[in-house]
């Protein structure tokens, strides 16, 4: 039998409304309780690791008769702090030298440490390893749109082969993890900027496009970030 027009909606069931308020509560909860997992495990794994390197009498445990969580961060923080104090003076730049030249003279050790500390120096660096802007290109053909992320202008024989006036250097990230990905060479006439911060459009990649971030007029109005209900 049809419904008629003037027919109302049928009212969700007892399961229905559970379910709702199920997967609501779980967006709430899921983020904290895996965000303090995370930092409990860092937390475990570095006291674990520092902890037995410091000298009973300096550790507070052996006066309490317990463990303090965190007591080897502390010192782990404290350490990386003190060493790069002493590696800005001159006699630590000394050390320092000396140490990567006995590295450098090393035929296997030299090939890690030389890779592990430029991965280290990429990672960290403040100056170069931000992205500049979030973008959209046509990827992986007209037509299709997909999210990337302007990491410099390109230059050198890249730009030279190509014949075009100007490229950008952009990075096409995966689903759900952004951590891996593409590195394209597009026309600047072929990207187009958003006006979106790369955090929000890190997080409409991790999200496959759930969390959708707000425009710029929403953003001055207050408005957060739309997630997808669950159906």
């Amino acid at each position: 039998m049809k419904k008629k027009s003037g027919d109302t909606a049928p009212s969700p069931t007892l399961l229905q409304r559970f379910r709702s308020i199920f997967f609501t509560g779980l967006i709430v909860v899921a983020p904290v309780i895996i965000t303090i997992y995370l930092i409990w495990t860092i937390v475990t794994f570095i006291d674990s690791r520092v902890v037995p390197l410091v000298p009973a009498i300096y550790n507070p445990s052996t006066y309490l008769g317990q463990d303090i969580p965190g007591f080897g961060v502390v010192i782990f923080l404290l350490s990386t702090a003190i060493i790069g104090a002493l590696t800005k003076g001159l006699l630590g730049r000394q050390v320092l030298r000396i140490w990567e030249n006995v590295i450098g003279r090393t035929p296997v050790v030299r090939s890690v440490y030389s890779g592990l500390k430029q991965i280290v120096e990429t990672v960290l660096s403040q100056s170069n390893a931000n992205f500049q802007n979030a973008c959209m290109i046509e990827y992986p053909r007209k037509g299709i749109w997909a999210i990337a992320f302007i990491s410099t202008p390109s230059k050198g024989e890249v730009l030279s082969k190509t014949g075009e006036s100007e490229m950008m250097s952009v990075f096409l990230p995966t689903t759900p993890n952004p951590t891996s990905g593409f590195l394209l060479f597009v026309p600047r006439k072929d990207v187009i900027i958003l006006d979106m911060s790369v955090e929000n459009a890190a997080k409409l990649v991790i999200s496959a496009g759930l969390v959708t971030p707000p425009n710029a007029a929403e953003i001055a109005a207050g408005k957060k970030p739309v997630t997808a209900p669950s159906k």
